[in-house]
């Protein structure tokens, strides 16, 4: 009985172990497919431009160039879109958390009649996809004659349902009792909202403005509705434009694509830290 026990248990941390390797090169393996895209935007990029056809394909470059990285910088409307996309992602990034903090602060502190109501028109406009809403935003816009500015694309990024609906699950969590005795100390609603209830929201405002970040650096729809001055393009619609322009060069458009990625892994890789405790509120009971 004893040996046999044994045997059992031997048998069953064999298994165990089999599993963990089993579950590690099944991670390793999906890891390298996902990697293979971002490979190849890298080797393509170093290709000269003859090499980007060569047959068969060169997985390693025989003669890596940075002549494509050279041509972009070497482009005033390309140093220019990188700027567009940073000032606009920036400023609506701080102006959106802000509104959905101030939104979200009033909804869950702030006793009003038809609070709950306000809050279900918030929460069913998450269900109307963007898309929709550009023919009659495009026309809203020209009436206003904001059409070809940064200014319509900034305005229209502002107002974001789902930062509304984190912030709001987030603040539901923060206890009544500190805003309570902030207010017997005399305490005024803006001095709670800074001092209180912001520094207590810092996981989801973290993991809000990395979303933000990446939602209006990314953004093409939008930029193409609204603008056609090539001096106010942002990066990812001036990206779109390299292959016509330069007779499918891949070169110049892996390169651009590239770059704009650094700026999404740099936002991430401080801010990871709070990403995953700030996508958990989402899901806490209100």
């Amino acid at each position: 009985m004893t040996n046999s026990k044994h045997s059992s248990l031997i048998g069953l941390k064999q298994k165990r172990i089999i599993g963990k390797v089993a579950f590690y090169v099944l991670g390793l393996f999906v890891a390298v497919v996902v990697c293979i895209p971002f490979y190849w935007m890298i080797i393509t990029s170093l290709k000269g431009r003859g090499a980007i056809m060569s047959i068969p394909v060169e997985w390693i470059p025989k003669d890596p160039t940075f002549d494509a990285y050279k041509k972009l910088f070497a482009m005033p409307e390309f140093v220019r879109s990188i700027f567009n996309s940073f000032f606009v992602s920036v400023l609506c990034t701080a102006v959106r958390l802000l509104c959905a903090a101030m939104a979200a602060f009033a909804l869950t502190k702030i006793s009003f009649k038809g609070r709950n109501a306000v809050f279900v028109i918030y929460v069913t406009a998450l269900m109307i996809p963007s898309q929709i809403t550009f023919i009659p935003l495009f026309i809203i816009m020209t009436n206003m004659h904001l059409t070809n500015s940064l200014n319509a694309f900034m305005l229209l990024q502002l107002f974001n349902a789902f930062a509304i609906f984190m912030l709001r699950q987030k603040m539901m969590t923060i206890n009544d009792a500190y805003i309570e005795a902030a207010i017997i100390d005399g305490a005024s609603m803006w001095r709670i909202f800074f001092k209180i209830v912001l520094p207590m929201s810092g996981s989801t405002m973290a993991t809000l403005a990395i979303l933000a970040f990446m939602d209006m650096w990314n953004d093409y729809l939008l930029p193409l509705v609204l603008l056609s001055d090539r001096s106010k393009f942002t990066l990812p619609l001036l990206l779109s434009t390299l292959s016509g322009q330069y007779k499918n060069q891949y070169n110049l458009t892996m390169a651009g694509a590239l770059i704009s990625i650094i700026p999404i892994l740099v936002v991430y890789i401080f801010a990871q830290k709070y990403f995953k405790e700030g996508l958990t509120i989402g899901g806490v009971k209100g």
